[in-house]
């Protein structure tokens, strides 16, 4: 009788360490992913470099919107918009643009201002991975909306056209730009191209070169929106912005790349 007490106990304390263990378990999962919808395992440690211990929401008012899936890893099509959020927590402070499997994974850091809260751009991927958009309203909650990308892989490693022909010297830094009318919802969309080979630093014998400051003014010098970059952003950075539909019709560009190169062009609708 003795022996089979202490077999039924034992297996009452295994029963119960194994239960332990799951609901422990199912812990750690939870921690490791941090919530988030895409489960993606680099998700808590990209949080913890950019936001450290802010308060964070996963909503579906900030879209993210990439094809099913591109063709192209180099020039992979990303817009962003985060104009349900415009009134809330007092207005948006920023627009951070992360990918969490590049290596180098922040894209660019968009600061609306007096612009609308939603860009479109090309970015690189080096492989399938979720690209983020973390925004920050300015009581200082951040509000990320995501989507998984999906491309060949590579997007990263390997070097741009205009840097395999050496044609980049040529157009360094040259301002293609132009305001046209947004019909659906009024307002006035800001479409520029600037010509760069946006160098990833990924590629024997390149070392990085990008572009990484890009602001708008109007004549009398306020500013519109200010935007930072980096490498993963495509080559000849072809980026669309949406500006009120009342304003001024004449703004400077101006920016720099990081070897110090200038960026200077006046846009007129």
């Amino acid at each position: 009788m003795m022996v089979k007490v202490m077999v039924q106990r034992r297996k009452i304390v295994l029963l119960g360490l194994l239960t332990a263990t799951r609901a422990f378990g199912a812990v750690g999962q939870e921690d490791r992913t941090g919530g988030d919808p895409l489960g993606s395992m680099q998700w808590p440690t990209l949080r913890k470099q950019y936001l450290g211990d802010a308060p964070v929401r996963f909503t579906d008012e900030v879209i993210v919107h990439t094809p099913p899936f591109a063709d192209d890893a180099m020039n992979v099509p990303v817009q962003i918009d985060a104009r349900k959020l415009a009134e809330v927590g007092g207005g948006i402070k920023r627009i951070w643009v992360v990918v969490d499997r590049n290596p180098v994974r922040e894209v660019l850091d968009f600061e609306p201002m007096r612009a609308l809260p939603m860009l479109s751009l090309r970015i690189r991927l080096e492989q399938a991975s979720p690209v983020r958009a973390m925004v920050q309203t300015r009581n200082g909650q951040w509000h990320v909306g995501s989507v998984m990308a999906q491309a060949a892989g590579g997007g990263c490693t390997v070097p741009g056209a205009s840097r395999a022909d050496g044609s980049w010297r040529a157009t360094l830094n040259q301002v293609q730009a132009r305001i046209f009318g947004n019909v659906i919802d009024g307002s006035r969309r800001l479409r520029l191209r600037v010509m760069h080979p946006m160098d990833t630093g990924l590629v024997a014998g390149i070392p990085a070169f990008y572009i990484d400051r890009l602001e708008l003014r109007d004549a009398g010098g306020e500013l519109w929106w200010r935007l930072a970059l980096h490498e993963p952003v495509s080559e000849n950075p072809l980026i669309s912005f949406e500006l009120p539909p009342e304003g001024p019709q004449a703004f400077r560009l101006q920016g720099q790349d990081n070897n110090g190169n200038r960026i200077d062009a006046e846009v007129k609708s």
